[in-house]
């Protein structure tokens, strides 16, 4: 259910909300607009950064321009809503009704669509940047008033599973149809990975990745992957929400790192929301270890990883064939579910 007061405060308008949400947002205060009836409201340029507007009712509203970065839709009604120019940037969208509406200039990039409702929904200019389209529903039925642009990160995140017609009226070129056909014919084998580590374990991380790389499992990894300009914190953040499993390296360093604490933490609230949809099998963290810290360390995160965790052994990663050993059971645990 809403919350009342920040519910009275959107009544009053968009520039109002905008004002007070500026104002409360560095204070990390996230809205409560869960089950709202918004039906019809006019919210052009509203920023919504962050709410939950799970079950929310928006039916024909007006969001055009809106900002609505990281904001939760789960289950949310917006059918036949006006969204042009929305940027849905890491919003989650899990089951959200857009049936009929109107997605010009939109912007979904590592955005949550699992099992949302875009039938009839009008597209022109809109961007499906890194998000999978393989459980969107209504996706042969989208009208198409202009091209728009499906990256290629969006086939392979898919599977190459998108309907030709969805591709072909995007504007798709009949060349990248066919590479998404390759996609379904050589199936993604593993999970992809991101890596968390201490600097200070740079050669044994650099030996795992190229190894991981060579295997075909698709791993983030800081050195190679922060472009110059990137703010540390929210990359990473991001990356740990769109890739499948944090392969988090134990060690005498890390267990002591602030970084890896946090990234871990980010993983287990990623776990935590699966349970929440009741997807129970799904398993983000993924802990190995270099040495025995890990059974030492008695900080809170580490103390809950080795009481609920079994922990891949890379304490003698040094000797060749240990580490082939341990290196071919991870292989067979990243082994993505058909």
């Amino acid at each position: 259910m809403a919350n009342q007061e920040h519910l009275d405060i959107l009544k009053q308008g968009v520039e109002v909300w905008n004002n007070w949400n500026s104002k409360h947002y560095l204070n990390k205060v996230k809205p409560d607009l869960r089950g709202a009836n918004l039906a019809h409201a006019d919210l052009r340029g509203i920023i919504l950064s962050d709410v939950d507007l799970s079950d929310a009712d928006l039916s024909e509203a007006t969001l055009v321009n809106a900002t609505l970065v990281r904001t939760n839709f789960t289950r949310a009604i917006l059918i036949k809503a006006e969204l042009d120019g929305a940027d849905f940037h890491q919003a989650i969208l899990w089951q959200t009704n857009l049936r009929g509406a109107f997605l010009g200039g939109a912007l979904f990039n590592y955005t949550d669509l699992e099992e949302a409702n875009l039938t009839y929904a009008t597209v022109d200019l809109t961007v499906f940047g890194d998000v999978d389209l393989r459980n969107v529903k209504g996706l042969k039925s989208i009208r198409h008033q202009g091209p728009s642009l499906i990256s290629t990160m969006a086939l392979v995140r898919s599977g190459g599973n998108i309907p030709e017609v969805f591709l072909g009226k995007a504007g798709v070129p009949d060349s990248i149809i066919e590479y998404s056909h390759s996609l379904l014919n050589n199936p993604i084998e593993y999970y992809s990975c991101f890596i968390s580590y201490s600097s200070k374990d740079q050669d044994f991380a650099d030996r795992l990745y190229a190894d991981l790389q060579n295997k075909g499992v698709h791993c983030w990894f800081a050195p190679h992957d922060l472009k110059i300009g990137d703010r540390f914190a929210d990359r990473i953040e991001e990356s740990i929400r769109i890739y499948d499993k944090l392969l988090i390296i134990l060690s005498k360093n890390s267990v002591k790192s602030t970084w890896v604490e946090d990234e871990c933490r980010a993983a287990l609230e990623k776990e935590s929301r699966f349970r929440e949809e009741q997807q129970l099998n799904k398993t983000v963290l993924f802990p190995i270890k270099l040495d025995e810290a890990v059974k030492e360390a008695t900080s809170q995160w580490v103390c809950k990883i080795r009481r609920e965790r079994h922990i891949g052994d890379f304490t003698n990663w040094k000797d060749h064939d240990a580490y082939q050993i341990a290196f071919e059971r991870l292989l067979r645990d990243l082994k993505a579910q058909s």
